[in-house]
């Protein structure tokens, strides 16, 4: 019998630079038992900075040059915190990360970066493009090329800050707007007497003679004090004009940083040839945002990477296991400029090389790290034993990992044999048996309804799980037009140590409270347990005047649905760390996760009281419960597959043959029953749901009112069909 290791520690990564990457990269092959690891990073993935000048040239499309943390997390069984850390505190060792409560760790690391955010330059927050952070330069740098190709912005880049990042930049920008079709206007502005203070004369010079043949202006020795909506304004009194001002100039440690208490150099992090913080050993940093006292060294890449190995068996040994080692950095390192055009040129130790042949040797060694991110070593599952019942194979085929959520249901023809059976309800006041979102009791002039419902984690993060397990039981209050009353938790945790179970528990009770909250339901108690693995449910109760049911939906109906579909592909892709070719699964991830997360109360308002027919699209998928709103309701229906919303990449993932291991049960339940074409939008029709929308039967009338009604109000609704006359079933055109 194999012992269930109990999570004794929590190992926390702050920030997703290069160095944690490669340290996750490294747990997932040879992961420290008995340690829960959690990435806390603003975004779903983290741009190389060495492919971004080339991304901004127009040589890589954006997925080629980031990094997917969400993938790399579950390699690494690791939790990802999307949001931004903005404090510690060194004597509860927390993290704050606003919207959720602080974050415990036990050993922490630092790998935030640095930014070129000025804020001490006027307007620039409002107006001007920081280089880093990276993500959101890159998003805005896309917008811009897209409207100055249009002619709707004015091809006039100005950028701030001469060194080797603002001259890659300028050059990058100008390559691209002309690939776009307009003349570019590209001008750099240095307050220093000389551009490219720190490198060598004979890379200077090339580097120099590039900025001029691409047109580029660099102004030596002007000083920059406001921008504006129109430019730059200098401080002689020269306004330069800007459809695009980048601020590559001053980069400058998180400044937050500051108020830690931990020791820091000018703002960054000291650390001594271990890592650690000179000021608390529990804390380690990295990358640029580290100080290293021992070796001073200035802030690129290169040495992130190589800290790396030495970061990560530093951490397993503050963890317990194994022995510190000290990191030494080499005096001088290679560096190879682009130029824009795929050429580029090289310093280190007075080197004068320059050409195409570096770009590509660059592009090469880029390419090389990136795959390091894409072909994440499988590690191989446990064989069976020599001997097995008849049937276990068969189970097992295809080795998919057990989905979690709604796609971890039983099955709806294996569900509705069991249920068969079911005698009636014998109290007076029981109004409503199996097969409805919820049981409804008479209570007073109006019902009472009751429902349960629990989850089996998909998410390493118990906060973020419990505010979807919530929101998800509240959908069948929600459907049937009640408004929440009570909660009761039933909560069963995996094995950890008394500390880990009273910060998850914390976690969960504050995530699922402050849901019920919203909703305006109390959470009044519940129940523990220790399992295998974390799974969260819930029993609620409502208050009605009238219970809106499932059956009622009448010919000429229109079918409004409220949110896109989509969850069970995206979790099993991402339990299966997919990769496909042009798409984010991070960013997919991500969007999965903040639809799951909204909550049904403002459309169930809205609809509920017209809607003849109501049920929220959960574990059976928007075919499954339409068809038992059909069967309830001896209706058809005709479904329009081009106006039924998707998640983003649910449909690719789809396409690239994803499935939640729920989605043969749910098709083979109701696709006799349906008339569809092929493709991947007609098998999403089966895709499991957890925390779907509401799909709703309202007078054919009142439809177009409805969906303007729900717009106003930011629900992205659709009118995806009509209810017509015949035997229930679907027909999808």
């Amino acid at each position: 019998m194999q012992v269930q290791i109990p999570a004794t520690r929590d190992l926390v990564l702050i920030g997703g630079g290069h160095a944690h990457a490669l340290v996750l990269r490294r747990w997932g092959m040879k992961p420290l038992p008995g340690v829960r690891v959690t990435l806390i990073n603003p975004h779903p993935t983290a741009p190389y900075s060495g492919m971004l000048p080339g991304h901004i040239a127009g040589h890589y499309r954006r997925e080629e040059l980031e990094i997917d943390l969400v993938r790399l997390a579950r390699h690494a069984g690791a939790r990802v915190i999307l949001g931004r850390a903005e404090g510690m505190d060194l004597a509860a060792r927390t993290v704050a990360v606003p919207g959720r409560p602080p974050v415990a760790y036990d050993v922490a690391s630092l790998d935030i970066g640095i930014t070129t955010e000025m804020p001490d330059l006027a307007g620039f927050a409002l107006h001007g493009a920081p280089a880093k952070p990276m993500d959101d330069y890159a998003a805005r740098w896309e917008a811009f090329v897209e409207a100055a190709a249009r002619g709707e912005a004015a091809p006039v880049v100005v950028v701030l800050g001469s060194g080797i990042a603002g001259v890659e930049l300028a050059l990058a920008s100008a390559h691209r707007l002309r690939k776009a079709g307009v003349t570019p206007s590209v001008t750099i502005v240095e307050r220093a007497a000389e551009a490219l203070p720190n490198i060598g004369p004979g890379a200077r010079q090339r580097l120099l003679a590039h900025l001029r043949r691409a047109g580029v202006e660099v102004l030596t020795g002007a000083t920059a004090t406001e921008a504006a909506a129109e430019g730059l304004r200098l401080s002689d009194g020269r306004l330069l004009a800007a459809g695009f001002l980048l601020g590559a100039a001053g980069a400058r440690p998180q400044p937050w940083l500051a108020a830690t208490g931990l020791q820091l150099t000018d703002g960054h992090v000291d650390v001594g040839p271990t890592l650690q913080s000179l000021s608390d050993p529990a804390v380690f940093a990295a990358g640029d945002c580290a100080h290293l006292t021992h070796a001073p060294r200035p802030k690129a890449g290169v040495f992130a990477v190589r800290e790396a190995p030495f970061l990560y068996d530093n951490l397993r040994a503050a963890l317990g296991v194994g022995r510190m080692r000290a990191y030494q950095p080499q005096k001088d390192y290679l560096k190879l400029v682009s130029t824009g055009f795929k050429g580029a040129v090289a310093d280190k130790g007075g080197l004068r090389l320059n050409g195409r042949w570096l770009w590509h040797w660059k592009n090469r060694i880029d390419r090389k790290f990136m795959r390091r991110f894409l072909d994440l070593p499988q590690m191989p599952a446990a064989p069976l034993p020599p001997e097995v019942a008849a049937g276990v194979a068969e189970e097992l085929a295809g080795g998919k990992p057990l989905c979690g959520g709604c796609g971890a249901k039983v099955g709806p023809g294996a569900l509705r044999a069991a249920l068969s059976g079911m005698p009636a309800p014998q109290r007076a006041d029981t109004l409503s048996g199996p097969g409805d979102d919820a049981a409804v009791l008479a209570h007073g002039a109006g019902v009472q309804v009751i429902t349960t419902d629990h989850l089996r984690a998909f998410t390493e993060d118990p906060w973020l799980m419990a505010r979807i397990a919530a929101t998800h039981a509240l959908g069948d209050i929600w459907a049937m037009g009640a408004a929440p009353q009570a909660a009761l938790a039933q909560i069963t945790l995996p094995r950890l140590s008394p500390a880990l179970q009273a910060r998850t528990l914390a976690e969960v009770m504050e995530a699922a409270g402050a849901v019920f909250r919203a909703a305006g339901a109390d959470l009044v108690g519940g129940h523990t347990s220790v399992g295998s693995e974390l799974t969260l449910g819930f029993t609620i109760t409502g208050l009605a005047p009238r219970a809106t049911a499932k059956g009622g939906a009448q010919p000429g109906d229109r079918l409004i649905l409220t949110k896109p579909l989509g969850t069970g592909t995206i979790l099993a892709a991402e339990m299966a760390r997919a990769s496909v070719p042009g798409l984010s699964l991070g960013r997919a991830v991500a969007g999965c996760f903040a639809s799951q997360q909204r909550p049904l109360s403002t459309e169930a308002g809205i609809l509920s009281p017209v809607a003849h027919a109501m049920t929220d699209v959960t574990g059976f998928g928007l075919a499954g419960h339409l068809v038992e709103m059909l069967d309830a309701s001896g209706c058809a229906a005709e479904l329009e597959l081009g106006a039924i919303p998707f998640l983003e990449g649910a449909v690719a993932l789809a396409r690239a043959g994803h499935r939640s291991t729920l989605y043969p049960a749910n098709r083979a339940a109701v696709a006799a029953r349906m008339t569809l074409p092929e493709g991947p939008e007609a098998d999403l029709l089966f895709d499991p749901q957890t925390a779907g929308g509401l799909l709703a039967a309202v007078p054919g009338a009142e439809a177009d009112a409805m969906l303007t009604a729900l717009r106003e109000a930011g629900v992205a609704a659709a009118l995806i069909g009509t209810v017509t006359a015949g035997a229930p079933r679907v027909r999808a055109v």
